[in-house]
């Protein structure tokens, strides 16, 4: 077939087309020949087209990155972006009276309290609190009236201040007492040594409970605890104290045991993972991550918090974990979590929090000062969380009724607005992959209208993690994969008796001193933070014998 070349004219010249080699037959047909140019201009156009999504990808990723790194946001305002000019920035926002708590109502000379409202709006010290008086008194040369009457007390002023006690390093001698017979007829007894949790060490309960929740609660790394030993004179390598918390997670393993049952006792539970780095684990590189995983529930009242070490972000974890659990499971979007949802009896929920967060992450992308598609999507999905918010206290029927009149009409019309707006987006923007995210979760996501009971988020799994994640930031990584396992074992223990509301170091205090002593189950769940009733640990000598 002869060929003749020739060069598009009368074209916009953005298309900037080449020369083509077109069969001599087109040049006489003008319908054929028009439908061959117009093939090519639609092929130019979906080249341009994907080339200019691919570049508003990479832009939007761009910004975000930069956003993630430089721009404001409420934790880097209120921890590290404030650090060093946190005590000038926070005074500038209060006044002398705001210092010091109030003090309860002063007494009048007839014992009865003063009703007058206190200075400023402080709140009052903790009543819980320890109250050493410290009683003042007029010189007795200034107690005489001027009527030359000697003075008599007729009440007093009470203020109150709070104190602070630094620690204290001290060493206990345990004295066991020795007694034989008068006439060396039997062999003598010695008074035994209450088991101790550390039996070959020299750390007491008391110390190993500071050592714990520094660490774990303050995030206070081992080199710095064993700089604060150093300066009061007392010799602690990091290594023993590492030792001492290895060991002392083993101590604390039958508490954890229990806490487990007591996790998969509840109606659901959500689950989480973050990373951690483990520098000495076998058929892995020192600079690869490994995961902690968290798993949070457990029956109304009785909150439990686990944390799990796995080198592995695998299917097969959650499944290991879990494998005897029958509920509902609340989870973001990663794909690991698959499997553990094909089990018989377990029902996924997919967060609400992390969809919202990526068109949070679109409203970012988008040019200042528009409103667009993603602020319509945030602003739909507020209205699920004001049902929410509005009956957060309520019981579960009416949180459900709430749900069913007003949460699901709400959904209704967000999933209209999705099937509406999808078709128009780029795939692969930012606004394109939350509504993919959106779309591809949304029977899991509306799950939670089923109860009144059931979390619309996994918001209680991320605030369990991010102590963790803080901590993380001080103490870096773990050495070995025991050490990994241990801190699982603490912080699970640790974060549980914060969830229920009782002070960790009082109640691991007392844990520490029972604990091995405990012959039998019951003796050990005595001990769970929500049967604790009495959280102070006796005075080591308040029963030696004389």
């Amino acid at each position: 077939m002869p060929y003749a070349t020739v060069k598009p004219t009368n074209l916009p010249p953005r298309y900037s087309l080449p020369e083509l080699a077109l069969p001599a037959v087109l040049l006489t047909d003008a319908a054929a020949l028009t439908a061959l140019l117009h093939s090519v201009i639609a092929a130019h156009n979906d080249v341009k087209t994907q080339a200019l999504s691919h570049m508003q990808h990479m832009m939007e990723q761009f910004i975000l990155a930069r956003h993630r790194m430089f721009g404001a946001s409420s934790e880097q305002a209120s921890s590290q972006g404030r650090l060093f000019d946190e005590a000038e920035d926070l005074a500038a926002g209060s006044d002398a009276s705001q210092d010091v708590a109030p003090l309860p109502p002063a007494t009048k000379g007839d014992g009865k309290a003063d009703n007058k409202p206190g200075r400023g709006k402080r709140g009052p010290l903790p009543s819980g609190l320890a109250r050493v008086d410290v009683v003042h008194y007029v010189p007795a040369a200034e107690r005489t009236c001027p009527c030359g009457t000697p003075m008599v007390a007729i009440g007093e002023d009470v203020s109150e201040q709070l104190d602070l006690v630094p620690m204290q390093v001290r060493v206990l001698r345990h004295i066991r007492k020795r007694y034989g017979c008068p006439g060396s007829a039997h062999a003598p007894i010695t008074a035994p040594l209450p088991p101790q949790p550390l039996p070959k060490s020299n750390a007491s309960a008391d110390l190993l409970a500071m050592l714990l929740v520094v660490k774990f609660i303050d995030g206070l790394p081992l080199a710095r605890f064993e700089s604060v030993l150093a300066r009061h004179g007392v010799t602690g390598p990091r290594q023993t104290l590492a030792r001492w918390v290895i060991c002392a997670a083993g101590v604390l393993q039958p508490l954890l045991n229990l806490m487990r049952d007591a996790l998969l006792e509840g109606a659901f539970l959500h689950v989480d993972e973050t990373v951690v780095q483990v520098l000495k684990e076998a058929g892995k590189a020192p600079t690869s991550n490994s995961y902690m995983w968290v798993q949070t529930g457990g029956p109304p009242g009785r909150p439990v918090v686990v944390f799990d070490y796995d080198a592995s972000r695998g299917g097969q974890v959650p499944v290991r974990l879990l494998h005897d659990y029958r509920g509902y499971v609340m989870t973001d979007g990663y794909s690991g979590y698959s499997e553990l949802m094909r089990t018989d009896g377990i029902d996924q929920l997919i967060c609400w929090a992390h969809v919202r967060r990526r068109f949070v992450e679109a409203v970012k992308v988008q040019p200042k000062g528009r409103r667009g598609l993603a602020d319509e999507a945030v602003a739909l999905i507020g209205k699920l969380y004001g049902v929410e918010r509005n009956h957060k206290d309520t019981g579960d029927d009416a949180r459900l009724l709430a749900r069913q009149t007003l949460s699901v009409p709400a959904l209704a019309a967000l999933r209209i607005w999705l099937d509406k707006t999808l078709p128009g987006v780029t795939p692969k923007s930012a606004l394109g992959t939350a509504l993919s995210y959106l779309r591809d979760d949304w029977p899991r996501l509306t799950r939670y209208t089923e109860r009144g009971d059931l979390p619309i988020d996994n918001n209680r799994a991320e605030n369990a993690i991010r102590p963790f994640v803080i901590g993380r930031k001080a103490w870096l990584f773990s050495d070995t994969v025991a050490g990994a396992n241990a801190s699982a074992v603490i912080y699970s223990v640790l974060e549980t008796a914060k969830a229920n509301g009782v002070e960790p170091y009082t109640w691991l205090r007392r844990v520490l001193r029972d604990l091995p002593a405990a012959k039998t189950v019951d003796d050990v769940e005595a001990l769970l933070p929500w049967n604790v009733k009495d959280m102070h640990a006796p005075d080591l000598t308040s029963d030696m014998p004389g």
